[in-house]
C-alpha cells in the first residue's frame, strides 16, 4: 500500500477555500443575473452595474483571503 505524505501547512488549504469560495458565490450571482435579464429585459443595465459592484466585492474577499495565506506561512 503506497501512503502519500502531506507537505504544506493550514494555509495552503485556506487559499484553496479562499479560491473555492468565490467562485461558488461569483457563479450563483451571475446566472441570478441573467436569469433576472431574461425576465425583465428593461432593467439589464441596473442589474449590470450591481452585479459588477458585487463582482468586486466578491473578488476584493477571495484576493483578502489569498493574503492572508501568504501572511501566515511559517
Amino acid at each position: 500500500m503506497l501512503s502519500a505524505e502531506v507537505v504544506g501547512n493550514i494555509a495552503t488549504i485556506g487559499c484553496g477555500l479562499a479560491a473555492i469560495g468565490p467562485g461558488v458565490g461569483l457563479g450563483i450571482m451571475i446566472g441570478k443575473t441573467i436569469e433576472g435579464t431574461a425576465r425583465q429585459p428593461e432593467i439589464a443595465s441596473k442589474l449590470q452595474s450591481t452585479m459588477f459592484i458585487g463582482v468586486a466585492f466578491i473578488e476584493v474577499l477571495a484576493l483578502l483571503g489569498l493574503i492572508a495565506g501568504f501572511l501566515f506561512t511559517s
